[in-house]
């Protein structure tokens, strides 16, 4: 029992943990969204109690005497050795998995591309297949007729294609003329990346399409002058689809060479819960102030496009009820959606954050930081709402999410109190 006495590693916070989806094998499924495993794990109803145990706090030998307990068994040694060598497979914050989280760090920092995380799950992994399945979600884009006003941004979501093809087709066939722009800059929110920072690489954004390259003399513009928020080289830009999901749109409306400047905007988290605005943090400030000199040095060379979602409600975001599209509450959330949205098209970055920090954003919008992020660098700007969409990405979850437009326009009045 000398091995038993050895202290459990906690069982890593930021896993994403949901019901398992096939019947023959109930539980809890687990897997790693930065990718450190590439396992997926279920744990079987029985054994999920005793997940509370890796906590790192209790012990080897508590685990048995609790299954000793539950079981009636004596001899759990073997169950014990299975179930952590199980979960140390990198779903534990042991030293294994620092070692495998800095060797996955170290090799995405020394790789000349960043490779497509999501082909062949959210989208087709071979050209052909990818390009049919874009023009039947879409419709084939050409390139429009140049408006009288050019078109400076555009926002479309994040979410997969399979719940949001109207908002995204909305968004892409807006899309202007590639002439006279130099560089898309694709905000993207950052769903793992930490507070107050903002993500950036030199890498080359690859997919099916193609390879998207980025424009290097802006990347080290904004890592010279960006300050304290900086994560070069961000370890999220090698798992995050917000950013990707953009690049093969964009490659499909402009062509594979596309280049852009991706940014990953981490949630400004002290501004939501303390009622400030974003800027209050200095790190913040300094990154705002240096983008938006690069947008006025810039100008029309830059198209800004942004990789959002709004609000996530229901079971799987933590409420205590579950939410159906369109229906009940969900009505409400619209209401309060288009609010925001009402804020963001006036070009109203303040009145925007006072609607959203009211109750510490219960809506949970996870587009926030580069929306506000666009609104401060790139302002002042007017837009249009596209398209607003819900949906129920699992039967009892709801996302929405918006198609965007933006032109450019007079500075505007302050309607928030930030």
């Amino acid at each position: 029992m000398a091995e038993m006495a050895r202290a459990l590693p906690a069982l890593r916070r930021n896993l994403d943990v949901v019901l398992s989806p096939m019947r023959d094998r109930p539980g809890l499924m687990m897997r790693d969204p930065f990718r450190y495993t590439e396992d997926v794990l279920i744990i079987p109803p029985p054994l999920v109690p005793f997940l509370r145990l890796f906590d790192g706090r209790h012990g080897e030998q508590e685990l048995g005497a609790a299954l000793t307990e539950a079981t009636g068994e004596a001899e759990v040694e073997d169950v014990v050795r299975h179930l952590v060598e199980t979960l140390d497979r990198g779903f534990l914050e042991s030293d294994a998995f620092a070692r495998r989280r800095d060797a996955r760090h170290h090799d995405f920092a020394g790789a000349s591309r960043r490779e497509a995380a999501h082909a062949g799950a959210a989208y087709p992994d071979e050209p052909a297949a990818l390009a049919e399945w874009l023009e039947a979600g879409l419709g084939r884009i050409h390139e429009p007729e140049a408006a009288e006003a050019p078109l400076v941004g555009l926002a479309a979501p994040h979410v997969s294609p399979e719940g949001g093809w109207r908002s995204y087709a909305a968004a892409y066939r807006a899309l202007p003329p590639r002439a006279g722009v130099r560089t898309v800059v694709v905000l993207g929110t950052s769903h793992y990346g930490e507070p107050e920072t903002f993500g950036l690489t030199r890498k080359a954004y690859v997919t099916p399409l193609g390879e998207a390259g980025v424009a290097p003399e802006l990347v080290d513009q904004l890592a010279r002058t960006g300050g304290e928020a900086v994560r070069m080289e961000d370890y999220c830009h090698a798992v995050e689809h917000s950013i990707e999901f953009q690049v093969v749109f964009l490659q499909n409306g402009w062509g594979k060479d596309v280049r852009v400047l991706p940014i990953l905007c981490g949630p400004f988290a002290r501004a939501t819960s303390d009622g400030g605005r974003p800027e209050d943090d200095p790190g913040v400030a300094r990154f705002l102030d240096s983008l938006a000199d690069l947008a006025a040095r810039e100008g029309d060379r830059l198209l800004w496009v942004l990789g959002v979602d709004l609000a996530h409600m229901g079971r799987r975001y933590g409420d205590g009820d579950a939410a159906r599209a369109g229906e009940g509450r969900m009505q409400g959330v619209g209401r309060r959606d288009h609010e925001r949205l009402d804020r963001i098209i006036e070009g109203d970055a303040a009145g925007f954050w006072s609607l959203l920090r009211e109750g510490g954003d219960e809506l949970k919008w996870c587009g926030a930081s580069p929306l506000y992020t666009f609104l401060r660098a790139a302002g002042p700007v007017r837009g249009t709402v596209l398209e607003y969409e819900q949906w129920n990405i699992d039967p009892e979850s709801v996302v929405s999410f918006a198609a965007l437009a933006f032109g450019r326009g007079p500075a505007p009045l302050d309607k928030g109190d930030a």
